[in-house]
């Protein structure tokens, strides 16, 4: 008992030093939040709640960044919810794409390819971000998270239609794609990571339909060549949005650590979570984030 005492100290006098850091930059940046007090050391419990759940659903069913980045919304201008969301989640994709290294070596060529359009898009990404307007990205914002509730609610039909292609020779252990399928492939990853730089959500469903079109089966390799460029997609990212003054460090530290708590207990759990019950909550309250994003995108919100 008087041990569970002392770590609830510790946690209550961490969040309590978060806040005032956070009072700090916010203000310093002029983001001081408008619609929730993030004086209040409820306001944290709520904020790390929300990156616990986003973690959670990632690592069993995808689709978790979009309660963390409404999350933050509450608190922080949309720009800047966008921003700290892309920095507090990116580390928690650091073990997917580790778990999966040993697949990666079938598709380092690909792999290496595919790294330039992943670079520039990602820059580009962030830097149509950081010069749309708050008044804009608020009214583009709801149409970004409806586009990626329609590819989670929809992943498995869009799968089956872009597998009636023919599956491509492997040769030496490496893919035998043709000029067509890589010129495909590197257009289409420099779209996803322009995407990503900008939003994010969905970035896993569009990466692997793309990978399937070029021609490739096997669901362990794709999963092992998404992994890690989607993470240096979210890294690159957040490097800009760092830079540029976008993130407010304290929260997407507090956040990271929700999502990652998050992942890992539900990683865990995962053999006695339902995934039809969870694939429901997640469209479920996708659609009803989405219809809250639409309302605050009126007028009477600026």
């Amino acid at each position: 008992m008087g041990k569970r005492f002392c770590c609830a100290k510790i946690l209550l006098n961490v969040c309590i030093e978060l806040r005032d850091v956070a009072m700090f930059a916010a203000a310093k940046s002029g983001m001081m939040p408008k619609h929730m007090d993030i004086s209040s050391f409820f306001s944290y419990l709520f904020l790390f709640g929300a990156a616990f759940i986003a973690g959670g659903v990632n690592a069993v069913a995808g689709g978790g960044t979009i309660f963390s980045f409404s999350a933050l919304s509450l608190s922080l201008p949309m720009v800047n919810a966008n921003a700290t969301n892309a920095a507090a989640l990116w580390p928690g994709s650091l073990s997917s794409a580790y778990a999966y290294r040993k697949e990666l070596s079938g598709n380092k060529k690909l792999f290496f390819i595919l790294f330039v359009p992943t670079v520039i898009g990602a820059l580009s990404g962030a830097v149509l971000l950081v010069n749309t307007s708050e008044s804009l990205f608020r009214r583009i914002v709801p149409f970004l998270v409806l586009f990626a509730l329609f590819l989670f609610a929809f992943k498995d039909q869009i799968m089956k239609v872009v597998r009636q292609g023919k599956p491509i020779p492997i040769v030496n252990g490496e893919p035998k794609l043709s000029p067509l399928a890589y010129v495909w492939g590197v257009c289409f990853q420099f779209f996803i990571a322009l995407y990503g730089g900008y939003f994010g959500a969905g970035m896993g469903i569009l990466s692997l339909s793309s990978y399937t079109l070029m021609g490739l089966r096997d669901i362990h390799k794709m999963n092992a060549l998404k992994n890690p460029l989607v993470v240096f997609i979210n890294l690159l990212a957040t490097f800009y949005f760092l830079a540029d003054g976008k993130v407010v460090i304290s929260l997407a530290i507090l956040m990271g650590i929700g999502a990652l708590v998050g992942g890992y207990v539900a990683a865990r759990l995962s053999k006695r979570i339902s995934q039809n019950a969870l694939r429901m909550f997640v469209i479920v309250m996708g659609l009803a984030v989405t219809v809250w994003l639409f309302y605050r995108s009126l007028p009477f919100w600026q």
